[in-house]
């Protein structure tokens, strides 16, 4: 009969190797000083116990058992009738693992459990994991899937090139005020400017994705988007405020370039005047040097807003068809909708909407019933006049009328199909007398053509 300790009542569920006599269990081995004295404990530093005399257990706590007899080698036999218990038997942290194995059992057969080989689980999913890194890092360092470059990208396709599809409609209204100034050139000079950040520029003083100064902010800067407030780090409200500048600048260097005081191309002697001031655009008569690096810059970001500057995918939609009026007697068409060079800037941009013959003073009707929301003279389009139709399909639908003589309504006004809004004209920049006819839906230009009834 083996010789056992009867040891302190256990306390239900909690073992002797997890009882602390200095506090609850950490999760991690630390030293702890009990008395003022640091003590090391084999069962969590993994060092063996300072020899001294027994800490008596503070109170609510067990103190450790005294060490057993290590057992010799061999079989485990059982001890001797023992009172039944709920609590396990305490665990003897000094006693020696065995070495041998069970009677019968070849000692070999240890080794080749101890050397197993791996589960069917890494053989089956660990190729699978380190195949889809390898084609998430292939595809993040080449920017995703391949996108068919002659493909016309609409908003989603923009948005996807760094531009948030919501800034789209605002790039497109920005550029409609000149004709120099495109949407894609608005979204280079952006990213050149802030990257798309609102914080680039703050230890400059500059703020907002445009990297507008406060004084900048106060001969540009407006409430865009109608939400009672100005501000350079709202988007819409910077990006309106960029096009009002920069169509600014284009008309200044477009009269230089009218009177001859001035060479080049519109859109670089508008970026030149941007970026080094008009008056040095005049005294060069050129694009000066000190600008040449901000055009390089422009340049290099304009092919990846191109997208920008091409009429949306959509078109009108399916269940509209001709719902619109003739704006003039006729509808002979003397310039299309699509991609032109302009015949006075010579630049080459999508031509907005229709030119439609008209001789001077003839009248002009709306197209559509709705309520006027600009009626102005502006510096491309001469006097201009917009009505807002309201919603197609979910979708706003807007009609513009350009170069007029005369407008005959008023912002605010509500008109019906038929009513004459103004006389054909040739002011703003204009070869001659006819109207210049938009269709906006959904923020977008699109073709008038497919929307116009035919002239009775």
């Amino acid at each position: 009969m083996r010789e056992h300790h009867v040891f302190p009542a256990a306390v239900p569920g909690v073992p002797f190797h997890t009882r602390r006599s200095d506090g609850p269990a950490t999760a991690r081995g630390r030293r702890h000083s009990r008395g003022g004295r640091p003590v090391n404990d084999e069962r969590t530093t993994g060092a063996p116990a300072v020899p001294g005399p027994r800490v008596p257990a503070e109170e609510g706590h067990l103190a450790p058992p005294p060490p057993a007899h290590p057992r010799p080698p061999g079989p485990s036999a059982p001890l001797g009738p023992q009172a039944p218990s709920d609590t396990p038997a305490p665990l003897d942290p000094s006693a020696p693992v065995p070495d041998e194995q069970p009677s019968g059992q070849p000692p070999e057969q240890k080794e080749r459990r101890k050397r197993r080989g791996p589960g069917p689980v890494v053989v089956l999913v660990l190729p699978g994991l380190l195949t889809l890194s390898g084609v998430a890092g292939f595809f993040a360092l080449n920017g995703g899937f391949p996108v068919d470059s002659e493909q016309e990208a609409g908003p989603e396709q923009a948005a996807s090139a760094g531009v948030d599809a919501s800034y789209v409609p605002w790039l497109r209204k920005a550029a409609d005020g000149c004709e120099v100034v495109t949407p894609s050139l608005l979204a280079a000079q952006i990213d050149q400017l802030s990257g798309w950040s609102d914080d680039t520029g703050e230890l400059s003083g500059q703020k907002g994705i445009a990297a507008f100064t406060d004084d900048q902010w106060k001969r540009w800067g407006k409430d865009a988007d109608g939400n009672k407030r100005s501000s350079p780090r709202d988007p819409a409200d910077a990006i309106m405020a960029l096009g009002r500048q920069d169509c600014s600048v284009a008309a200044e260097v477009t009269d230089l370039r009218t009177e001859g005081l001035v060479n080049g191309d519109l859109v670089d002697l508008t970026l030149a005047a941007y970026a080094a001031g008009v008056d040095q655009v005049a005294g060069a008569g050129k694009v000066p040097d000190d600008a040449r690096t901000y055009l390089t810059e422009i340049k290099a970001l304009l092919p990846r807003y191109e997208a920008l500057d091409r009429e949306s995918s959509g078109g009108a939609p399916a269940a509209a068809g001709a719902i619109l009026a003739a704006p003039v007697s006729g509808l002979t068409v003397t310039s299309p909708y699509g991609s032109r060079q302009h015949p006075l800037t010579g630049v080459t941009k999508l031509h907005t909407g229709i030119d439609f013959a008209a001789p001077q003073g003839a009248p002009v009707f709306a197209a559509r019933g709705g309520q006027v929301v600009f009626a102005a003279a502006t510096s491309a389009y001469g006097n201009r006049v917009v009505i807002d139709h309201g919603t197609i399909e979910g979708k706003r639908l807007q009609t513009t009328y350009s170069h007029l003589s005369a407008t005959d309504v008023a912002v605010g006004q509500t008109v019906e199909t038929g009513t004459q809004i103004g006389r054909a004209g040739s002011t703003g920049l204009s070869t001659g007398p006819h109207l210049h006819f938009e269709v906006i839906y959904d923020g977008y230009y699109s073709n008038p053509q497919p929307w116009l009834a035919p002239s009775g």
